[in-house]
């Protein structure tokens, strides 16, 4: 293969990298202040707006305080409470997790049709271009544009 085929290629999957960070850094965006709001009620910090599941979680830990009870008891109250946002956060990391598994599995299906391509002695410019027309299909679906 020549220089300039090599270089070329080259190019393509820059650009199919860049894609690749693009789409990590874009779902990491957009899911960063959920668990940020998580991570903060998890904290027990005063809140700092007014969210269904904060308000409710400090509601609720707050009559643990109200009545005279045993600090073992106050403690196993306020436990009680934390569990609608520890299943928040349980279900905020499934569903990161399901979105870096199909990212994943586009990323794989692109990768082998470039070597199938590759195996087929297609032009490995034109290869390349498909995998990073691939990648464009797959980021533009999973991030819903």
């Amino acid at each position: 293969m020549d220089r300039m085929a090599v270089a070329e290629e080259q190019i393509v999957l820059e650009r199919v990298r860049r894609k690749i960070e693009e789409v990590n850094a874009s779902g990491q965006s957009q899911l960063s202040p959920i668990q940020e709001h998580i991570s903060f009620t998890l904290l027990i910090y005063a809140p700092l707006n007014d969210d269904e599941l904060q308000q409710a979680y400090f509601k609720c830990s707050n009559e643990c305080f109200e009545k005279r009870r045993k600090p073992e008891v106050t403690t196993n109250c306020v436990e009680l409470c934390r569990v609608p946002v520890a299943k928040s956060q349980q279900q905020f990391d499934s569903d990161m997790a399901k979105f870096q598994d199909r990212m994943n599995r586009s990323l794989m299906v692109c990768q082998d049709k470039f070597e199938a391509a590759k195996l087929l002695n297609m032009n490995r410019i034109d290869a390349a271009k498909d995998m990073e027309g691939c990648v464009n299909d797959a980021a533009a679906a999973l991030l819903g544009g």
